[in-house]
């Protein structure tokens, strides 16, 4: 997906800046980038490849060099950025997270009007950032040219804009993702997560609306562009996505994971007593698992350690066989706490099932007697169209599909043929959970319902994003 930080300081932003963006290193593998603007309008940008090395280490030998009163930093899955852009606004740095579903359409029409080139990101595809820039060079100021983006792109994009030692912050349309507001004393800063700011000495200040556009300096943020009426933020920032001690429309992470896992457990009340102990895959999974264990009066135990020195999330890469041999590497078991014990393991999603599949196999190599799975979500039937949650190439991928796909006995799945799977408890949707059981060889699997998921969340249903589990959203009606 990708992160954000940005600062604006009456001083120097610099060392801000820096720490700032390191703390989205969760969010993206593949590229950091600073972009930073010295009182002399000057600007100064690195971009490292932070495929197989953490974000700071990169970019150790390069902060000493830097100065200046405003940055903006960017965490990416994809694009090198911050990109800098010379237009009819002068000079300016952005930086982009979200995804353009129209991405051809757009670029074919720019060719029509006259446009004569754009950059490639290294993939092989147009470089997504300079698309936005793209678009909104085309008006008359630079926040005429951010609405007319976030109305043309199908899909989604949050930015931050750098410019003249100030920062244009822009969340998108429906609010898909969190974009948070801090300050300090003579200082501003803006952020996808609040985990940045405590140890920055920031406070929070408040959290962009749908769609809302700020210009931020040192003395505070001015509203450009109201917020709208429709928020639709993903809920896999509660589940998955989010920092432990992120906060995002006023709930933290970590407690809505805990109140998650009390919920799992109270679905479990008729078997608790067949289970030995509670366990977590390591990260995300935990947090349900403790919230599980206490409700359900079960200890937690770590039947897998992650190897956190050199396996940390950041250095996930995109391709699948690379990711099933750092998700196997990661995980080390500890065979005591496994042999002969009848395990109930929480994890955050189940999305393709290879990797949990592989731990699995292990698990009953090392000796356990049965292994219990919990979703801390609903089953994943729809691939996500607006943040690269997941980035397959085929919905497919998805072990719900492939249930579906055997149970129905073809491929060619129509809405009419998916919609009874998506009703939990339904005989459709248990066949569906126990063909995906089968598969990985579990004892006994659940998935977390949506009503209680919302629950544990604590935000009106309306206002999250649950596309993935049941293909319902708003109808983005202006895209081209």
């Amino acid at each position: 997906m990708g992160g954000f930080f940005g600062a604006v300081s009456k001083t120097d932003c610099v060392c801000d800046l820096y720490y700032g963006t390191d703390y989205h290193s969760h969010l993206g593998t593949k590229r950091g980038g600073l972009a930073i603007q010295g009182r002399d309008g000057s600007f100064t940008r690195k971009i490292h490849d932070i495929t197989n090395a953490q974000f700071r280490s990169k970019f150790d030998n390069d902060i000493p060099r830097f100065s200046g009163v405003a940055g903006i930093g960017s965490i990416s899955d994809g694009e090198a950025q911050p990109l800098l852009i010379s237009s009819k606004f002068g000079n300016f740095a952005i930086v982009t997270v979200g995804r353009i579903n129209n991405i051809d359409k757009i670029v074919n029409k720019a060719f029509d009007l006259g446009h004569t080139h754009l950059t490639e990101n290294g993939d092989g595809e147009v470089n997504p950032t300079e698309i936005v820039a793209m678009l909104i060079c085309t008006k008359k100021s630079i926040t005429e040219g951010i609405v007319y983006a976030q109305k043309i792109i199908s899909g989604s994009c949050s930015l931050l804009i750098l410019t003249d030692g100030k920062i244009y912050a822009a969340r998108d349309r429906f609010g898909r993702t969190p974009v948070i507001l801090g300050k300090k004393e003579d200082n501003m800063a803006v952020t996808m997560e609040t985990t940045a700011f405590p140890n920055l000495d920031y406070t929070i200040d408040r959290e962009l609306g749908p769609g809302e556009v700020v210009e931020i300096t040192a003395d505070g943020a001015t509203t450009l562009v109201a917020p709208g009426d429709t928020m639709k933020l993903c809920s896999f920032f509660w589940v998955y996505y989010g920092y432990p001690s992120s906060i995002y429309e006023g709930v933290t992470t970590e407690v809505a994971r805990y109140r998650n896992g009390t919920l799992l457990a109270e679905a479990d009340r008729d078997m608790l007593g067949a289970i030995d102990s509670i366990c977590g895959i390591p990260d995300s999974g935990i947090p349900h698992a403790i919230g599980y264990s206490i409700a359900a009066g079960k200890p937690y135990q770590r039947a897998f350690v992650k190897y956190t020195p050199t396996w940390p999330r950041s250095f996930m890469p995109q391709n699948q066989k690379l990711r099933d041999l750092v998700a196997r590497m990661k995980l080390i078991p500890i065979c005591d706490l496994i042999k002969g014990k009848r395990l109930l393991f929480c994890d955050d999603s189940i999305v393709r099932g290879t990797q949990l599949k592989d731990t699995v196999k292990r698990l009953y190599a090392d000796g356990v007697k049965e292994v219990h799975m919990r979703s801390a979500c609903p089953p994943l039937i729809y691939g996500c169209p607006f943040i690269n949650f997941s980035r397959s190439r085929s919905e497919f991928d998805l072990a719900t599909r492939r249930a579906i796909a055997k149970i129905e006995g073809t491929t060619e799945l129509t809405e009419e043929m998916i919609k009874p799977y998506l009703e939990h408890g339904s005989e459709k949707y248990n066949a569906m959970v126990d063909e995906i059981r089968k598969a990985l060889n579990l004892t006994t699997l659940r998935f977390q319902s949506l009503e209680k998921l919302i629950s544990a969340i604590g935000l009106p249903a309306e206002k999250v994003c649950t596309y993935c589990w049941n293909g319902c959203d708003v109808e983005d009606t202006e895209a081209l």
